[in-house]
């Protein structure tokens, strides 16, 4: 995979930065010192945002892209264990304090992003309490949607859950087309490819979405809602309160932070 480091032709207008939810959510201060240091990118499918074991170098703040996590078994087979878009970002092992991670990271749905460099958003992260208190409760949500994803995986036809994956994937890159493979769709949903082409063809003849070509086209959105499971409704549910007001203590909930 070629590195992620093509500049995109726009500029960080404070309208574009307000596409990413995180970002948003950013006190004058902060959004000060991050847009000195950030820079406009235009992602690509399969560049790379970080590789097993390898340092991390830059942080990405999703527009209109989306980031899969993907962990490779023993045997070749890959599988995606987390996906990021315009709610959050992909500084998840910094957070944690770590400086590389096990798993492969990378554009899985072409479109634009911000990235900054590893120091400034150690040192953005060390100085700003509110940014502090934004990723807490994304990472919060993020942990939480994993466990639910976890149950739907085990529970959930693949039909079920291929309508929530392209839900969500809509809801990120804000378009009815997303270039996506059969391959590529059977890896995020943890299944083979046959049953995501039957999966994908019975929502095609519901007259819910259009296949071709390696792109999937929304046609009725509110048919592909009824015809996921209730974990879109979920994943919605923990990032809506991403946004609460940070300031002082956060005393409505005594400083802790969550996202409900």
């Amino acid at each position: 995979m070629k590195s992620a480091t093509r500049a995109a032709d726009s500029i960080l207008t404070a309208s574009s930065l307000d596409e990413n939810v995180i970002l948003r959510g950013f006190d004058p201060m902060a959004l000060s010192s991050f847009r000195r240091h950030a820079r406009p990118v235009q992602l690509s499918v399969r560049e790379c945002i970080y590789e097993p074991e390898r340092p991390i170098r830059h942080v990405y703040f999703p527009l209109d892209c989306v980031l899969s996590i993907v962990t490779q078994l023993r045997n070749g087979d890959q599988i995606e264990v987390g996906t990021i878009g315009r709610e959050g970002m992909s500084a998840f092992p910094l957070v944690f304090g770590a400086t590389s991670t096990a798993n492969d990271c990378y554009c899985q749905v072409p479109g634009s992003a911000v990235a900054i460099e590893t120091d400034h958003f150690h040192e953005l992260h060390a100085a700003n309490e509110g940014f502090r208190r934004l990723l807490d409760r994304y990472l919060q949500a993020y942990v939480n949607m994993l466990g639910q994803l976890a149950a739907c995986n085990r529970l959930h036809s693949v039909q079920e859950r291929c309508a929530r994956w392209l839900l969500l994937s809509h809801d990120r890159v804000h378009r009815d087309t997303i270039p996506l493979t059969h391959e590529y769709l059977a890896m995020m949903l943890g299944t083979g490819r046959s049953g995501v082409t039957i999966a994908a063809g019975m929502l095609q003849q519901a007259g819910f979405i259009r296949y071709g070509h390696g792109n999937i086209t929304i046609l009725d959105r509110l048919g592909l809602e009824g015809s996921s499971c209730e974990c879109y409704d979920v994943a919605r549910e923990q990032f809506a309160g991403l946004l609460r007001p940070v300031q002082a203590a956060d005393t409505a909930d005594g400083g802790q932070a969550r996202a409900t």
